[in-house]
């Protein structure tokens, strides 16, 4: 197990971070994404989405709990869950995700806690977006950017499980 932690300047750079970081996804992968509303845990999908190059726009799935973008090549397709309203591991298992985790990297908001036991080698990746503390400072939440999801910094803290990750390089975000 190994832990990373960097901030991230926007939601541009959490998308950006999220191609490089598909360039390490292969079909198989679990990530499990931590964060509150608002600190960027779908536009991290987004970015990882157009890394994989899959089909369809990557929005939340909150609704539909789970949704599957086909690989436009012959990349893994990119299983995008939101647990958010999952109460419990019953609700986990009635998604089948078992099923699609060989042939598909799995991205599940909200996971914490549910849905590490479909793989011991896994990703977990906490998003944490300071409220107040936007790019202009504490002063930011006066001028709105509280409000506004694309702004201000995020800490990221990813954490690799299990002997999938051994020796693989996690990206780093480019700074500057």
């Amino acid at each position: 197990m190994s832990t990373h932690t960097f901030p991230l300047a926007d939601a541009e750079a959490t998308r950006a971070w999220g191609r490089e970081l598909a360039a390490v996804l292969r079909a198989g992968d679990l990530v499990v994404l931590t964060g509150e509303l608002g600190a960027g845990k779908t536009t991290l999908t987004q970015g990882i989405g157009v890394g994989l190059g899959v089909r369809g726009q990557v929005a939340s799935p909150t609704f539909v709990i789970a949704r599957v973008h086909p690989s436009l090549d012959d990349g893994p397709a990119l299983v995008h869950v939101d647990a958010y309203r999952l109460e419990s591991l019953d609700d986990v298992d009635a998604l089948d995700l078992d099923e699609s985790l060989e042939d598909s990297v799995t991205i599940v908001e909200w996971g914490s806690g549910l849905v590490e036991s479909l793989a011991a080698d896994r990703l977990e990746i906490v998003l944490d977006r300071p409220r107040g503390a936007g790019p202009a400072g504490p002063d930011a939440a006066a001028a709105g950017d509280d409000e506004d999801p694309a702004a201000g910094v995020r800490r990221v803290t990813i954490t690799t499980h299990g002997d999938r990750w051994a020796g693989v390089t996690i990206p780093m975000p480019h700074v500057g």
